[in-house]
């Protein structure tokens, strides 16, 4: 069942998870986010709610409600 915006989201696998279960993963962001990733450091472009580290592979995601919020963003791991 969905629970809009109201999931609590303890890891970024749980994100991952979540994003992949409803289909949005490589649905586009209304607004690109610009993160650092905690892996290699390297600064990139997130456009999709579930992105890869050009560098590393480091996967992260963040939900269609927290979309607008790089504080939301969550990382998942390598590869997965």
């Amino acid at each position: 069942m969905h629970d809009g915006c109201a999931g609590n989201f303890t890891s970024g696998m749980d994100i991952i998870n979540k994003l992949r279960t409803m289909g949005f993963g490589a649905q586009l962001m209304p607004s690109v986010l610009t993160i650092k990733c905690e892996n290699c450091h390297t600064s990139f472009q997130m456009a999709t709610f579930e992105s890869k580290c050009p560098d590393c592979d480091m996967v992260y995601g963040v939900t269609p409600c927290h979309a607008h919020d790089a504080a939301a963003v969550l990382a998942a791991g390598v590869g997965v």
